[in-house]
């Protein structure tokens, strides 16, 4: 089975995207990341859910996570509030990461070891115009692996 075959439609941001948006839709669709796009239409990177939480979350509690401890319940439930005005691109991790991307016709192997390499549960299937044709998720790889 190729990459284009286990593509499918999938939720994408941009680089000036709210991240407050993207948090919103991470939860609201259960998605592992977000797709971002360049200001070309272009896929650029993978944000993950939990980069996301880290420009949410204090950097005291970041270090040392007994100190959350001393937030309390109310207090945390508030916290996404705090990426305001912020964006996608802010959220980003400051050194870029390999794109996790493949080709229409990859291999299943070829997509897991991409997966595996770039350390992230989500791949984007890009034609040779860079055009973003879907998305293969870990989910959907394992299902297709595991002959689900």
């Amino acid at each position: 089975m190729k990459a284009r075959e286990l593509a499918a439609e999938f939720p994408v941001v941009r680089l000036g995207t709210p991240a407050l948006e993207a948090a919103r839709l991470l939860a609201g669709q259960d998605l592992p990341g977000l797709i971002v796009l360049d200001e070309h239409g272009y896929p650029f990177t993978i944000l993950a859910g939990t980069q996301v939480l880290r420009m949410a979350i204090p950097q005291y509690c970041q270090d040392d996570p007994a100190l959350a401890r001393v937030v309390d319940e109310p207090a945390a439930d508030l916290l996404l509030r705090e990426l305001g005005d912020r964006t996608v691109a802010q959220a980003l991790p400051p050194d870029k990461r390999e794109l996790a991307v493949v080709a229409p016709d990859a291999t299943v192997l070829e997509i897991a070891a991409v997966m595996a390499r770039t350390r992230t549960p989500l791949v984007a299937v890009v034609d040779k115009q860079r055009h973003l044709l879907g998305a293969i998720t870990l989910d959907a790889l394992l299902d297709r692996m595991l002959g689900e």
